[in-house]
């Protein structure tokens, strides 16, 4: 049975292994993995699962282009499956292409329903921070991303061109 857990050095190799899956130059949404993060070694998969659970961290400050944040790991036992990640608030850039939510699902893991899934149970989330709507965007021919979205009562407010393309905006009354 999956559950959401906080990023965790301990699934490192299976980490690797949906990496694989997805090609070693894939942006993984929701996954919160920069250039210049290490998660070949197991030190630096620490570090980096390290500082995604500080994110969430209001009181602490995050790197320059980031915002505060919590990850999950979508898991199942010691296997990794995927990634959503909650943005605290939004910049400018957010708003315009990123959204509030982003999440992915491994290749091997996908039609399962898990990104509905942890999308309801984070929607949740939002709702005990005190947001009231939240945002998320997809790219216009993600048709799987798009149903998740729609299902989980997102409506659409706009398609536009953004710094990384065009996005499909929904926002999603909590």
């Amino acid at each position: 049975m999956p559950e959401l857990i906080a990023p965790s050095p301990h699934l490192h190799s299976s980490w690797l292994d949906a990496q694989a899956e997805w090609g070693a130059d894939a942006h993984m949404d929701g996954a919160g993995l920069g250039s210049a993060d290490d998660v070949d070694t197991p030190e630096g998969f620490e570090a980096w699962t390290g500082r995604l659970r500080r994110q969430a961290d209001r009181t602490a400050a995050v790197e320059e282009g980031r915002v505060h944040a919590t990850y999950w790991w979508i898991a199942e036992g010691d296997t990794y499956l995927g990634a959503i990640d909650l943005r605290h608030y939004l910049t400018s850039f957010l708003l315009d292409a990123g959204g509030h939510i982003g999440y992915s699902v491994r290749p091997s893991a996908r039609r399962r329903g898990l990104a509905g899934w942890a999308l309801e149970r984070v929607l949740y989330e939002a709702r005990l921070m005190g947001m009231d709507r939240v945002l998320l965007t997809c790219d216009p021919g993600n048709e799987p991303s798009r149903r998740t979205i729609e299902r989980a009562g997102g409506v659409l407010e706009d398609v536009r061109e953004t710094l990384i393309g065009p996005k499909r905006r929904y926002w999603v009354t909590l």
